[in-house]
């Protein structure tokens, strides 16, 4: 029977997990969306074509939503680092509590410089600077995931540090160990490819949305529909088998410093050579068996150490208290898998149409994009579930366990934490989608550059002189 210690322990995982996983979300939205927007005000400044221009000005309006709430809810995070897992903090702290503040000190300090002249100084400054803001914030996003998962990656392989013997706390030896421990340089590579897959479905759903709308309404899409679908596909149709491969690497890399974790996610009990895969079972934690189990025979080694003849590691090879639960991370690692298989063949099939001549004109591929739309995010979700679950029973990789690691909270604060948690996340970022949505669902206006990309001085002129019109400079230059 569980005590209420041990309830209390469950819910501040449970909310941790929920703040997390809401959270997430907006960072890798942001991190793949001012990637595009640099790209898109690069091309327009490089061929001073206005469509490029239409889809910035069009997706900007969602960058600033969806950055703003990203912002919110990981305040939320940092102070449950001390409410909740107060244990972690202390002993942990002297290395997590400093690349959060090197992550703080860089790249929220270049984002939160240089967003305002990104999001308000298009007429203000020149168009240099201004695509030079906008970069730098982009880079602020990235440089921001490449400090978190330094240290999430140092939780899963932990280096570079010494436990002091009489308060148990980890401190640092060697940062560069500490930062490029052995699972970081996969972990970057597979996040950063999911922050930027997730957008492009995202940005070609709403571009299938408007097609398909254009084709109900009997009259061809808009230069700028037609442009970020082709632009969003491209970006499936080349970074979908990087991920793949990305994965891959990934795999292999878990396998020698988590082999517990890799035994979990294929449900495998003993180790075995030339092991099957499951395409389908239901692990069993009691009887240390998967139910109703779909193999593929030779399949698991060859996936897992590239050979047929390869030996696969089982869940029995490890002490029960060491093993992560199975049934979770088994479902959670193939939803993942199946459905970077579908955005890989999404973007396949789009590249075949392309060379048809027939990109805008499937409306069968059109609604396959536009229902899509989560599934980068639903993938990133599932990823980051295998991966934390998959840790368990630990928060330092046999180190420091996760049941070490809570502070010595009341059952009855964290249950109405977490209640509150979970109205105030669903009005807040519920109406931020819904008003995410409604910016999407309009098009983007064609030529609506001209009426705002004048330079400053064009603007003032006009006013001096009500009768006079600036000019529309609808070029590259203009830098003054």
């Amino acid at each position: 029977m569980q005590t209420p210690h041990d309830l209390a322990f469950l819910l501040a995982r449970f909310q941790f997990a929920f703040t997390v996983g809401v959270h997430i979300v907006f960072p890798a939205f942001s991190i793949g969306l001012a990637a595009y927007l640099a790209v898109l005000e690069g091309l327009w400044l490089r061929t001073g074509r206005g469509v490029y221009l239409d889809l910035y000005r069009y997706w900007i309006k969602a960058f600033s939503i969806v950055f703003a709430m990203g912002v919110v809810s990981g305040l939320v995070m940092s102070y449950e680092f001390g409410t909740n897992w107060a244990s972690f903090s202390r002993k942990a702290g002297p290395i997590t509590g400093v690349l959060l503040s090197y992550e703080v000190m860089t790249a929220f300090f270049l984002e939160a410089g240089f967003l305002g002249v990104m999001l308000f100084g298009m007429n203000k400054v020149g168009r240099g600077l201004h695509f030079a803001a906008t970069c730098l914030v982009s880079a602020g996003t990235l440089v921001s995931m490449t400090w978190i998962l330094a240290s999430n990656s140092w939780m899963q392989t932990p280096r570079g540090y010494r436990i002091d013997p009489v308060s148990g706390r980890f401190l640092p030896d060697d940062w560069l160990a500490i930062i490029f421990n052995p699972s970081f340089p996969f972990r970057l590579v597979h996040m950063g490819l999911a922050a930027f897959l997730s957008v492009a479905f995202v940005v070609g759903a709403t571009g299938a949305w408007h097609l398909l709308a254009a084709r109900r309404q009997g009259v061809a899409p808009s230069p700028p529909v037609r442009v970020m679908f082709s632009m969003a596909l491209w970006m499936a149709t080349l970074v979908a088998p990087l991920q793949i491969l990305a994965g891959d690497a990934h795999g292999l890399n878990t396998l020698r410093y988590q082999p517990v974790k890799i035994a979990a996610m294929e449900g495998d009990w003993e180790s075995e050579t030339h092991a099957a895969e499951f395409l389908f079972g239901i692990p069993n934690m009691r009887t240390e068996h998967t139910d109703y189990g779909i193999r593929i025979p030779l399949l698991g080694s060859l996936i897992l150490t590239h050979s047929v003849n390869g030996t696969v590691p089982g869940m029995k090879d490890f002490p029960r208290d060491q093993r992560p639960p199975s049934q979770i991370i088994f479902f959670t690692f193939r939803i993942m898998v199946a459905l970077g298989l579908l955005m890989a063949a999404t973007g396949l099939w789009s590249l075949y149409l392309r060379w048809r001549g027939r990109l805008y004109d499937s409306p069968l591929l059109h609604r396959l994009v536009f229902c899509m739309a989560p599934a980068g995010f639903v993938a990133l979700l599932c990823g980051w579930i295998t991966t934390e679950v998959g840790r368990q029973p630990w928060t330092v990789y046999g180190l420091l366990r996760t049941a070490d690691s809570v502070s010595p909270i009341a059952l009855s604060s964290v249950a109405v934490s977490l209640a509150a948690f979970v109205i105030v996340y669903t009005l807040v970022f519920g109406t931020g989608l819904i008003i995410l949505v409604r910016t999407l669902a309009h098009p983007p206006v064609t030529g609506e550059y001209e009426a705002n990309s004048a330079h400053p001085a064009e603007i003032l002129a006009a006013r001096s002189h009500p009768g006079a019109v600036p000019p529309v400079t609808d070029h590259p230059g203009g830098n003054a």
